[in-house]
This record gives C-alpha cells, sequence and structure tokens, in this order.
C-alpha cells in the first residue's frame, strides 16, 4: 500500500501576527494597567470597579446576576464581595424568598464612591485618543464578539 506525502502546513496561521487573540489579550492587559491610578486612588482594584458600576446603575443585585453580567463565577465573587463588605461599601443578605440567593446592596461609603469615581470614562477616553463614538462603535463590535463567543 502507496502512502501519499502530507503537505507541509501552512504555519503562517501559527504566527503571532496571524492571530486575533494576541490583540485582544495585550489590549485587556493595557487597558486594565491604565485604569489603575484613577482607581487606586479611590482603593480599588479593577474587579471591583466593575463590581461598582452594575451596583451605581442597579443599586442591588444577586451574586447570581452580577456573575453572570461580569462573566465571573461565584468562586471567583464571593471573595472580591466578602473584602468590599469588609470596607463597609456593599451588603450581602440572604434573599428570604430564596435563603439560596444572595443580595448585595450598596451602602453609603460606596454610594458616596461613585461621584468620586464620576471623572474615570472621561479621562480613560482622552487618555485613548478616542471619541464617545468611537468607542461605541468598537463596544458595538466587541459585545458582537463576546455573543458569538459565549
Amino acid at each position: 500500500m502507496e502512502t501519499l506525502p502530507i503537505a507541509a502546513a501552512d504555519n503562517s496561521l501559527l504566527k503571532l501576527e496571524s492571530q486575533l487573540c494576541f490583540p485582544f489579550y495585550a489590549v485587556s492587559r493595557q487597558l486594565t494597567k491604565a485604569y489603575q491610578p484613577y482607581l487606586q486612588a479611590l482603593g480599588l482594584t479593577y474587579p471591583q470597579y466593575l463590581v461598582f458600576l452594575l451596583l451605581w446603575e442597579r443599586q442591588e443585585l444577586t451574586v447570581k446576576e452580577l456573575g453572570g453580567n461580569l462573566l465571573l463565577d461565584s468562586g471567583t465573587l464571593t471573595p472580591l464581595l466578602k473584602r468590599m463588605e469588609q470596607r463597609q461599601w456593599l451588603s450581602r443578605r440572604r434573599d428570604p424568598r430564596d435563603e439560596r440567593s444572595v443580595i448585595i446592596g450598596l451602602l453609603p461609603a460606596g454610594r458616596a464612591l461613585e461621584a468620586q469615581a464620576g471623572s474615570i470614562p472621561t479621562q480613560m477616553l482622552a487618555k485613548l485618543h478616542m471619541s464617545s463614538a468611537e468607542v461605541g462603535a468598537l463596544r458595538v463590535h466587541l459585545t458582537h464578539i463576546l455573543a458569538q463567543l459565549a
């Protein structure tokens, strides 16, 4: 039985410059790093900032809702939320209608951080040298990619 020669693989697809994943990875790291000075001034980490963005908008959410919106599991969220509770930024309580569910709510110190964080989006736009419209268009594309991967 005769074997056919194996065609050489097209290694151009294996070059870093050909990968879609690397720019996402690098941008994610650099963008998170760019937020650090603004968040450090408030005593926040980037994941804590994301939790606050949702709570400032909705006031109360379950851990499950937070995790679904932030794409984080409860094993990641629980220690984060405990640290935030220790700082008296938020409260955690069992839902009286469903004891399995934990409701996260803002406390006064957490609400007060909203005013202090108000300038962060504008400062980030300036740092990126992008208009609101450009950022909005980019968000649409990224949200589409997220939906495709979900």
